[in-house]
């Protein structure tokens, strides 16, 4: 009995390994393209959504530590080869539902329940991520709330970097 549960340590291990690197280069991705939205409601929600990744992230790594893992090495940074914003929400909402789809059969197949039910939550709010980045696609700008100003845009825009002095 010691070697199957072992054996089931070792695969939850490798694949909160892999879901944890795959997530990552996700928050890259996004961090990147939050840099080239610059429409004030959509890079907010960009914003948004590198919160909750990094959040994730933490949760991944304690689970990873948890199992006797430690966390992947990061990978080089991701370089965006450009494209307007419908094409980054299009690229963002197509990634998020492979993301989905790749994973949700074998977190469900997991034998540790408290990993598990970490894992579905992660692919639920990827589910919320992609369904933010369609409505950008479709020019949705209350992507977050509604204004009490009858839904208008926010005026201006948002600087590619933040301000250091």
């Amino acid at each position: 009995m010691h070697h199957l549960q072992g054996k089931a340590e070792f695969v939850s291990l490798s694949l909160l390994t892999e879901f944890y690197g795959e997530k990552f280069v996700q928050l890259l991705k996004h961090q990147a393209h939050a840099r080239q939205i610059t429409q004030y409601d959509a890079n907010n929600t960009y914003q948004y959504v590198i919160n909750r990744e990094d959040v994730q992230l933490g949760w991944l790594a304690k689970a990873i530590a948890d199992e006797g893992g430690t966390v992947p090495e990061s990978p080089a940074q991701f370089l965006d080869v450009g494209g307007d914003n419908a094409a980054l929400f299009r690229n963002d909402a197509g990634e998020a539902e492979l993301f989905i789809t790749r994973w949700r059969t074998r977190v469900e197949a997991m034998d540790n329940a408290r990993h598990r039910a970490m894992l579905l939550i992660i692919l639920g709010e990827t589910r919320e991520q992609q369904r933010f980045f369609e409505q950008a696609l479709a020019g949705r700008v209350d992507l977050l709330g509604r204004r009490s100003s009858a839904g208008a845009p926010a005026a201006g825009d948002v600087l590619p970097a933040r301000w250091i002095e």
